[in-house]
């Protein structure tokens, strides 16, 4: 196991960073290698499942863990096949913007190629 911690700063207020990642239904918006996000839920909740749809056709299976919407928290596991990665996802406030923060805890090889399409949807994700 391994772990990759990754972050990002934009103009985004951290309200509205954490609304983005609250509402599944708009996280296609800001991660460009999501497709859509099946799930019954439509906001973030503790127990929620789901498969999240990848643009080249790729289902992975995930539950979400934890989610504190005070202090704008998240952790889920997602699962394609035999991989498994635990992601745990921070915001903050900072200046007049926001940091977003992602945790990953998984294979190495699987976080190495993760990384670049996550640090990318992290920089989306802040911008206003």
């Amino acid at each position: 196991m391994a772990r990759v911690t990754l972050s990002a700063h934009g103009a985004a207020s951290p309200e509205t960073v954490w609304q983005r990642y609250a509402s599944v239904d708009q996280w296609a918006s800001w991660s460009p290698q999501i497709k859509a996000v099946h799930s019954v839920s439509r906001r973030l909740s503790p127990g929620m499942s789901g498969t999240v749809e990848a643009v080249a056709g790729i289902r992975a299976a995930f539950v979400v863990d934890a989610v504190d919407h005070d202090h704008r928290t998240w952790t889920w596991r997602v699962r394609l096949g035999r991989i498994q990665i635990r992601l745990h996802h921070e915001v903050r406030p900072q200046g007049r913007g926001s940091t977003t923060s992602l945790t990953m805890d998984g294979p190495r090889l699987a976080l190495l190629a993760y990384s670049p399409l996550a640090r990318l949807a992290l920089h989306r994700l802040v911008q206003p």
